[in-house]
């Protein structure tokens, strides 16, 4: 077990000529809004080309919405057939058509957009579905349930190949870009590292004092950010996973930690009612999204610098529709 604390050193003057530049990026953003489902929205995700923003709600629907120029919401296709609240969705990083979706009903659902709104394959899993990780060859999804279980599902056969019982609380998992790495967070504050095909735990970094929750890999600069109920985000280097800085200004434990694409940015979503935008550099915040409630899921366009994000916000007599929108924000293309 590596017991590590973050270092503590000045910022290279390059870096902090840097930061002015970065924090300009975001001028002038914009803020658009897309409701559509019916009840409280729990994820966010886009596919490889930026182009499509699929959700999952309470409604036991998943919907995808044509986006263009990545803020602009089209005509939107929902997808049926789970039983309970879809809690999680995931884009195959190698086909930009291909989705799946798991639920509290105990199964996941692969859906090619292709075929429309036809479900391709349905598996059924051990347990009620909380987390869940696309391996980057497309081949092999890992699904997390609520009783510690992570069932590996092939998604070309559409059956499960193994299932793990793990001895601790499974909370949300990571590939590395190569795949060679599972990252697995935990309710002990630690990240479990295993290595891929297996999996063969490879080593336990005691990340936090308290759960993390939240974890994503920046794979252009090999850093591995990870967010607890100790209110802190943590970046770690993934070659020997010393703790390279740490971020501090949350009160409230943190939900979600997402890098932009390039890695410039570090997008920190948590109980506190805003978002944190900061220079992965340096740690620095370059922008601070209000968002009047806790933040539940949130997602990077992979082309463009705009952020998709979900909430906890109550409906309002002046907004009914508040739990069950769609929220982007950010600079599109052209702008």
């Amino acid at each position: 077990i590596f017991l590590t604390t973050c270092r503590s050193s000045g910022l290279p003057k390059r870096w902090k000529r840097q930061a002015p530049r970065l924090m300009r990026v975001f001028k002038g953003a914009v803020f658009h809004e897309i409701p559509g489902h019916k009840r409280k929205v729990h994820c966010v995700a886009w596919n490889a080309s930026g182009r499509r923003l699929a959700s999952g709600s309470v409604d036991q629907t998943t919907r995808v919405w044509d986006v263009e120029h990545g803020a602009h919401p089209g005509k939107d296709l929902v997808l049926k057939g789970h039983s309970d609240s879809v809690d999680q969705v995931c884009w195959d990083p190698t086909n930009a058509d291909r989705l799946v979706s798991i639920s509290g009903d105990k199964s996941l659902r692969i859906w090619d957009l292709r075929a429309g709104s036809k479900c391709t394959a349905t598996v059924q899993t051990s347990g009620e579905n909380i987390n869940l990780a696309w391996h980057p060859d497309g081949v092999t999804i890992a699904v997390g349930d609520r009783n510690d279980k992570v069932s590996f599902v092939d998604a070309r056969r559409h059956a499960v190949l193994s299932t793990e019982k793990f001895p601790y609380e499974v909370n949300e998992m990571c590939w590395s870009p190569t795949g060679s790495i599972l990252w697995m967070t935990t309710g002990m504050g630690t990240v479990e590292v295993y290595t891929w095909p297996g999996p063969q735990q490879l080593v336990t970094v005691k990340a936090h004092t308290a759960a993390c929750y939240a974890i994503d890999v920046d794979p252009t600069r090999q850093e591995l950010a990870v967010g607890g109920a100790d209110t802190l985000v943590s970046l770690w280097d993934t070659n020997d996973y010393t703790c390279l800085r740490s971020l501090s200004r949350f009160d409230r434990p943190v939900r979600v930690v997402r890098f932009s694409r390039g890695g410039a940015f570090l997008a920190t979503g948590s109980d506190d009612h805003f978002i944190d935008v900061s220079d992965t550099s340096t740690g620095a915040c370059v922008s601070k999204i209000m968002t009047g409630t806790a933040t539940n899921s949130l997602a990077w366009s992979p082309s463009d610098y705009l952020l998709a994000y979900v909430g906890d916000t109550q409906p309002t007599e002046h907004d009914r529709s508040a739990r069950n929108a769609i929220r982007i924000w950010g600079v599109p293309s052209g702008s």
